[in-house]
């Protein structure tokens, strides 16, 4: 009996800008043979960052915080999904050493999101927060936190320890958000920033494109941000973690990239980070400015 063959889509093969140059020079060395000695848990070097030269040779490094499992499962995140481990009460201080050793001059706190919670991991991101600044003065900070589920008691708990910065990730366009972020939403994610800045703090969020969204969608979605006062964007391409994940449905050219940069840095944005490989974290010191 015949089978009918069915044809695929071809999935698009990765072109020569997202070619990645492997990192190099003496702070880069530095860095990285104090964490591997201490055995120091960054993001950089566990998510294999094509931004981690650069960013560690302006002492620039990010953090992830509450564990390495999330309770959240969205379709474009390598991160582990399931039931969390206990909240490690030492881990402010764990950072906050960290931080000390690597002589970090900006540091980016991040974290899964813990809806397991009953603070959401809140009061674990404000001792992390004081923590480091008792140990470290000097150094700026970003943090780059999840939504709270809205919670404004929680997110009060970090405009309470006033990081420089304070960032929450869009991530994608309106029409894509059940997809892409399963158990988050469009219009909370925006509240958040809103609520962030009408509290004096300078927001910032960042986008990935190529997983179906129109230029018209993308530009929409700037024009929302700036509707709540968002002061930084940042825009990079969407690279599938695993065959499990969301596939790539486009390579944005660097081009396109540029253009979205120009749009909106005249919509008012203060800082527009926008390339191929551009990240959440890429080139944060500056942010702090």
């Amino acid at each position: 009996m015949a089978v009918d063959s069915v044809i695929l889509p071809e999935r698009p093969k990765k072109p020569k800008w997202l070619r990645v140059k492997l990192p190099v020079g003496k702070k880069y060395t530095e860095l990285r043979g104090l964490v591997d000695k201490y055995k120091l848990n960054t993001i950089c070097t566990s998510g294999s960052c094509p931004n981690m030269g650069e960013c560690w040779g302006e002492g620039t490094a990010t953090f992830m915080i509450l564990g390495n499992i999330c309770t959240r499962s969205c379709g474009f995140c390598g991160v582990k999904t399931g039931r969390p481990e206990t909240v490690e009460w030492d881990e402010p201080e764990k950072v906050a050493r960290s931080i000390k050793i690597m002589s970090i001059k900006h540091a980016v706190i991040t974290s899964v999101d813990r809806d397991d919670l009953k603070d959401g991991g809140s009061i674990i991101w404000a001792e992390t927060v004081d923590a480091i600044r008792r140990a470290n003065p000097n150094t700026t900070l970003e943090t780059l936190i999840p939504d709270f589920q809205g919670n404004t008691k929680q997110i009060d708990r970090i405009i309470e320890v006033a990081p420089e910065v304070v960032s929450h990730n869009m991530e994608t366009v309106r029409r894509l958000t059940r997809e892409v972020r399963i158990q988050a939403k469009y219009d909370r994610s925006l509240g958040v920033l809103k609520y962030l800045k009408e509290n004096g703090m300078r927001t910032k969020t960042g986008l990935m494109l190529g997983l179906g969204e129109t230029e018209e969608e993308v530009i929409q979605t700037m024009k929302d941000l700036r509707g709540v006062n968002c002061d930084i964007i940042t825009i990079g391409q969407y690279l599938q973690p695993t065959k499990m994940h969301l596939p790539v449905k486009e390579f944005i050219t660097p081009e396109q990239f540029k253009k979205y940069e120009t749009i909106g840095l005249e919509m008012g944005f203060m800082y527009v980070e926008s390339g191929a490989l551009v990240r959440s974290s890429y080139k944060a010191h500056k942010h702090a400015k």
